[in-house]
């Protein structure tokens, strides 16, 4: 197969897979996005769904939000893991959109990067699934996936980001990267991972991939 066939053929098993693709974070607008996919670091998503109704029915907007302390917002997030420097971050980037941006989340990656602990892969969720900006999010399920596939070196996450929108279409780039995300979880884990149930990489995957797994079956 080439490049390109490879390609078209991730593209039609992840449609057919997922024609309706959910969204893994819940949330109800780009400030209680940015928020969850902020949380998100370090954790599940489905640890994150659990305590954010909890904070969110204290505070979903950054008015509220700053009223609290850092100390109450850590409290609350506690079980999410790395809740001192999430509460913080949450805390200051709340007062930076009030004070920069009248309440509003910035839709532009650029700008998003600026808040305190907002990193490229926060900012590129939210301009993407709040905003509805193109954009590529590779997070560590589509990292691993686009190595498995060879259609990135695997380096880091910044190459793979570059291979991911330089080999897919960009009006498709918002689907493929939750299509993907949910195929890593379902049929691709880094853990537990059985060829034989992952049709992707057993039919396009790397051959070196695929000379380990059959090597471990021995």
């Amino acid at each position: 197969m080439t490049k390109a066939e490879k390609v078209s053929f991730v593209i039609d098993t992840l449609k057919r897979l997922y024609p309706q693709i959910p969204i893994p974070l819940d949330h109800k607008d780009p400030y209680t996005l940015l928020i969850a996919v902020l949380m998100s670091a370090q954790s599940t998503d489905v640890k994150v769904n659990q305590i954010t109704p909890l904070l969110f029915e204290v505070a979903d907007n950054p008015y509220d939000m700053v009223k609290l302390t850092v100390e109450e917002i850590r409290e609350i997030i506690k079980p999410v893991g790395l809740s001192p420097m999430k509460a913080k971050g949450i805390h200051g980037l709340s007062h930076i959109l009030i004070d920069k941006y009248n309440g509003r989340v910035p839709e532009s990656i650029e700008e998003l990067e600026q808040l305190p602990a907002v990193g490229h892969k926060t900012a590129s969720v939210v301009v993407a699934q709040a905003f509805n900006i193109p954009a590529f999010p590779v997070d560590t399920h589509i990292h691993r996936l686009m190595y498995r596939w060879g259609l990135t070196t695997g380096k880091n996450v910044v190459q793979t980001e570059k291979d991911a929108k330089r080999l897919f279409p960009e009006y498709l780039w918002n689907d493929l990267h939750l299509q993907i995300i949910w195929y890593g979880r379902q049929y691709s884990p880094a853990r537990g991972w059985d060829l034989e149930k992952d049709i992707i990489t057993a039919t396009i995957g790397r051959k070196k991939v695929i000379e380990e797994w059959n090597k471990g079956r021995k």
